[in-house]
């Protein structure tokens, strides 16, 4: 899949999984359990040594996932995660060099807001799509629907507190296309190897 909006991976599913994992082996079971319950846009966190590599073995071994970088906090990991084959990107905040990095590559890129003086410097940058995060500290419901009043057509992710118990409410809001979470990644099951009990908790969304 090429020339992926903003708006095509935030569509793809309701739940993004925010995933985190050790080895290689791990995220290719892991990727083919989600897709298998109906999950295909995945996104592997830059917070452990194998990401990378897992990123481009994702883009192999499940080719019909959609496979992006999260946590990226700099232009150089942006670089390496483009590399790597990120399908998109997604990032803890914003900084201009990450905005700017941002417009310099044709895929998605989803920076992190809390506050609507963020988003007014993302719009500067041409971004009207964003993750919120950490949503549920920044005001959870609450904050989307203010934001929704002087900002209708921006478009959130909001990550961060989100669970089983308050997903769909976010889901309900005219401004979020859909939510970031890692519930239905649990570490205890990923290192058990459970990739059945992932696809069905995937299937139940």
């Amino acid at each position: 899949m090429t020339n992926l909006t903003p708006q095509d991976v935030m569509t793809a599913t309701p739940v993004v999984p925010v995933i985190v994992v050790d080895t290689v082996e791990q995220a290719i079971h892991l990727g083919r359990a989600l897709v298998a319950g109906g999950v295909k846009v995945l996104e592997v966190t830059l917070r452990t040594d194998v990401a990378l590599e897992a990123i481009t073995a994702l883009r192999k071994e499940v080719p019909e996932a959609i496979v992006g970088a999260g946590t990226v906090c700099t232009r150089e990991q942006y670089i390496q995660a483009v590399e790597a084959g990120s399908q998109f990107i997604i990032s803890p905040g914003m900084t201009p060099d990450l905005l700017q990095v941002g417009k310099e590559y044709a895929i998605p890129y989803l920076p992190a807001v809390a506050t609507i003086s963020d988003i007014l410097l993302g719009m500067e940058y041409g971004y009207h799509h964003f993750k919120f995060f950490p949503a549920e500290v920044n005001g959870g419901i609450k904050a989307l629907k203010a934001f929704g009043g002087p900002l209708p057509d921006i478009k959130f992710c909001p990550t961060g507190g989100i669970g089983p118990d308050n997903y769909q409410a976010y889901l309900a809001l005219p401004n979020v296309l859909c939510v970031g979470g890692s519930w239905i990644v649990p570490q205890d099951l990923i290192q058990a190897g459970k990739w059945d009990d992932i696809t069905q908790l995937a299937k139940a969304l």
